[in-house]
């Protein structure tokens, strides 16, 4: 049977020019896969049998975006496509680059150095399909497979292994028992990889729809090397359990019951890290620099492991306190982090569950009702500034702005005081 994809049509004039120029193109790796497993591809990459220098004279608008390795992006109508001639990779030195690559007029080749089964597909509307390594049949298994030898592939390029699990939780894939072997194998290879790298992968594991996969990860033995903190919180007992077929494991489904949101997903994750605070933001903080996350990111993730288990009454008082030492962009995800929590517990009966929920959406109604009366939560919000102290006959200093913070501890207490009224009143008084 004669499979179709639906090719957008600058991918189409882009196949057809090289085309009608003599040489091989097609569209190739996960634009294809996701086309036949129904997604929407996030791009489009165009292989062809022309040389770079080739590519550059047959399009107008081009940008070497590598061409010491055979890329060269088209710009077609203000969209940018990446046009890489077939080749074969060289000796690979440092588990992640080949040290050169080679051209090859041939695209089994160039399909031949690929990652995955799923991924070494090439599809135009001339000649079909290429699935030279049943890649169709692995969709239809719903497995990783890796092309060829599984030890070869993840020897040239040690972050295939993160990608593989990372794949496994986009795609809701098992990974096939030879890679899973290999991987296991070579795991500690990892720490060739950059931490960006590294980063990239899991991110896109922890946002994925099935986040909880990590449990493979660290069943691989990736995690001991890219994440050693959760293998040591997994050890010490730290993380809830749930039972799977009569067998106790680690729960990691409050994942999924998490926003997809990165900072949650993380915190969900991190939270486990360690029972006393300081020591599970220490570790928390460590892990983030180390995998080089930006500092927006490693100050939220590490406020919500921070206070992720603190106590807090349904009380609109201690509330507003609350949203000021935690932060208003972080006192909602933490909200949900509680709830995701609740949530993913297996015994819903036990713990004081139904109370304890109750009191969270108390907390939310309230939280809810404390933004709608827009009260004062920070001193950017306060009715009064510096400023007026000033002008109402306080000198400049640091008494402004405790004499400030004084007044916010009163507005947090009584909303209703933070008028400008009052407020110079009770400095003047």
């Amino acid at each position: 049977m004669r499979v179709q994809i639906r090719l957008p049509e600058k991918v189409k004039k882009i196949l057809k020019k090289l085309q009608e120029e003599g040489y091989e193109a097609y569209a190739v790796g996960g634009c294809v896969r996701d086309s036949l497993l129904g997604r929407v591809p996030d791009d489009w990459d165009i292989t062809t049998s022309a040389k770079p220098m080739e590519i550059k004279e047959i399009f107008e608008r081009t940008i070497d975006t590598g061409i010491q390795h055979g890329t060269v992006t088209v710009l077609m109508e203000h969209e940018c496509f990446e046009v890489t001639t077939y080749r074969i990779d060289g000796e690979y030195t440092d588990n992640r680059h080949p040290k050169e690559v080679v051209f090859t007029s041939k695209l089994k080749e160039d399909l031949r150095r690929r990652d995955f089964t799923i991924n070494a597909m090439a599809y135009n509307e001339t000649q079909g399909m290429v699935d030279e390594f049943d890649g169709m049949g692995d969709l239809e298994k719903k497995q990783i497979r890796c092309v060829g030898m599984a030890e070869e592939r993840f020897e040239e390029d040690a972050l295939r292994m993160l990608r593989a699990v990372r794949f496994s939780a986009q795609l809701s894939f098992q990974i096939e028992k030879n890679t899973k072997m290999a991987i296991k194998k070579l795991s500690e290879n990892l720490r060739k990889i950059s931490a960006e790298r590294i980063q990239t992968e899991l991110i896109k594991l922890l946002l994925s729809s099935n986040p909880e996969t990590i449990q493979e990860a660290v069943n691989l033995g990736i995690t001991r090397v890219v994440m050693p903190e959760l293998d040591n919180a997994l050890e010490a007992g730290n993380f809830p359990m749930h039972t799977m077929n009569g067998i106790q494991r680690p729960c990691f489904c409050v994942l999924s019951h998490c926003e997809k949101e990165k900072s949650m997903r993380l915190a969900a994750l991190m939270q486990y890290f360690d029972e006393e605070e300081e020591e599970r933001v220490k570790k928390t903080k460590s892990l983030l620099k180390r995998l080089k996350f930006d500092n927006h990111t490693i100050e939220k993730t590490v406020r919500l492991v921070r206070f992720c288990k603190i106590s807090l009454k349904a009380d609109k008082r201690l509330i507003r306190k609350a949203i000021h030492t935690i932060g208003e962009e972080i006192f909602p995800m933490l909200l949900k982090l509680w709830k995701a929590n609740f949530d993913a517990e297996e015994k819903k009966e036990e713990n004081n569950w139904k109370e304890r929920q109750d009191n969270i959406r108390k907390i939310q109604t309230l939280y809810e009702e404390i933004l709608k009366d827009g009260d004062c939560l920070s001193l950017k919000t306060l009715a009064v500034t510096g400023n007026d102290l000033i002008e109402a006959g306080m000198k400049p200093g640091k008494e402004i702005g405790l004499k400030l913070e004084q007044l916010l501890e009163d507005v947090l207490e009584h909303p209703e005081h933070n008028t400008r009224e009052y407020l110079l009143y009770s400095v003047l008084s």
